[in-house]
């Protein structure tokens, strides 16, 4: 909430600066062209540029402001444009009107009575209607920037699925994989031999191990309490198998029980320093975590294997790119060749993200398929709205002795209302969504006629 209203201020000032700079401008271009150049005259030109500056452009771009608050560009679109276009066209004929009054008939001394008559009717209409286009204009830029960021929100969202499924499925197939269930297992044989009670242990920490691993699918972020007590376990488990050649050290307590991690990375790189070290009684792995500067500190000492071959450090690249995508701090990775560090960021909430499979749901592509409509529409009704009025000018400036203004203007706004029909998805003829009842018509029918 306080976010938005920086915003907010932020943009009241902007427009004030706007508003105000086009003021002077106005003034100069009109005060030269009118020579209008004594005190009283660039006075008055100056008036009426404010009047129509912060009467129409300013108040117009508060009531966008406190429209888009009230209603969603992506979510009420309907409610949003029909707010706008009401709301728009009774503010702007009441203030053009007021302020063509005080230049009219205070300043300019017209008679009331002609207030409606003859040019000046003209003079309303085209003042009314160029205000209609700015404001249509101005609408339309707030349309396309809200349509814009939710695209790009989606986007994200969709880059966290597949970063999140990738990561899921290097984390599964490390810990299903034959060779590392095949070790459990000999060691769980050997055990049951030598030491039963040792056994049950090694089987209780394995079916956690596992069964953490299923829990954290559906989970974008985890509580860092739950994974180092995972951590701990897997390591545990680790050192059931290869005795005193592993040591671990990994804090019982967080800082802060609100800390977040992506699930299942300490996973990939405990199994990574396993997978690339030797792990022997003569050169024990020695793995610590800790926490420090708001990062959770992973680190191993190196002693590489010969014969593993180069890492491809998949393992690692997706977890940057899913803290990437999270935070804009990310991980950090240092290796002096004799000890080996990853700092994970530590986060203090979730972020929600879509699901795959609402990310494939039909409601959101006819969504998006609504919206390009409405984009071009608001694109149709722009140019008709800035066109128009030049048209109208031209005409009664040049020929006013035939009105030919009327048949692009009656013309082109049937073509306007044909156009918002469409997109909408109302047939004037079928009714509203007559395409989307007709398909599943269809493929009812389809589906009937299979049995």
């Amino acid at each position: 909430m306080k976010t938005r209203e920086l915003l907010t201020i932020k943009g009241l000032k902007s427009g004030l600066l706007i508003c105000l700079k086009l003021t002077i401008a106005f003034t100069i271009i009109f005060g030269v062209i009118y020579q209008q150049l004594t005190f009283e005259g660039i006075t008055t030109t100056f008036l009426i540029s404010a009047m129509f500056c912060f009467g129409l452009g300013f108040g117009n771009g508060l009531i966008n402001i406190y429209l888009s608050s009230k209603w969603d560009w992506v979510t009420q679109t309907n409610q949003r444009v029909t707010a706008g276009i009401i709301t728009t066209v009774i503010y702007t004929v009441v203030v053009v009107l007021a302020i063509n009054y005080v230049v009219l008939i205070v300043l300019g001394e017209t008679d009331l009575a002609m207030f409606f008559r003859g040019n000046n009717l003209w003079v309303h209409l085209f003042y009314i209607v160029l205000s209609l286009g700015v404001s249509t204009f101005l609408h339309a830029r707030d349309f396309m920037k809200n349509w814009k960021a939710a695209t790009s929100q989606e986007t994200t969202k969709q880059e966290i699925v597949a970063k999140t499924e990738t990561a899921k499925f290097e984390s599964l197939k490390n810990q299903l994989d034959p060779h590392f269930l095949f070790n459990s297992l000999n060691v769980l044989t050997s055990l049951i031999g030598e030491n039963p009670n040792q056994a049950e242990k090694f089987t209780t920490k394995l079916s956690k191990v596992y069964r953490y691993v299923l829990e954290q699918r559906n989970k974008d972020l985890t509580p860092l309490s739950e994974e180092l007590a995972f951590a701990k376990t897997y390591m545990e488990l680790l050192e059931m198998r290869f005795e005193d050649a592993i040591k671990f050290t990994i804090p019982d307590t967080v800082s802060n029980e609100e800390l977040k991690i992506v699930p299942l990375s300490l996973q990939l790189l405990l199994e990574n320093a396993v997978k690339h070290n030797v792990v022997s009684s003569l050169k024990p792995l020695e793995v610590t975590i800790y926490e420090k500067d708001h990062y959770l500190i992973i680190q191993n000492n190196i002693n590489p294997k010969e014969t593993i071959g180069k890492s491809t450090k998949v393992g690692l690249q997706n977890i940057a790119d899913r803290y990437g995508l999270l935070t804009s701090e990310g991980i950090k990775i240092e290796n002096n060749n004799k000890m080996f560090r990853v700092c994970l960021p530590l986060l203090s909430k979730i972020n929600t993200i879509m699901q795959p499979e609402e990310l494939e749901n039909s409601k959101y592509i006819r969504a998006v398929e609504r919206v390009e409509k409405l984009k071009e529409f608001y694109q149709n009704l722009a140019s008709y709205i800035l066109v128009i009025p030049c048209l109208v000018f031209i005409n009664i400036y040049f020929s006013p002795n035939f009105y030919w203004f009327w048949f692009p203007m009656i013309g082109w706004g049937i073509g306007i209302i044909f156009h918002w029909l469409e997109a909408n998805n109302y047939n004037i003829f079928l009714g509203k969504n007559w395409e989307e009842r007709k398909i599943k018509e269809i493929m009812n029918e389809n589906n009937r006629s299979k049995f």
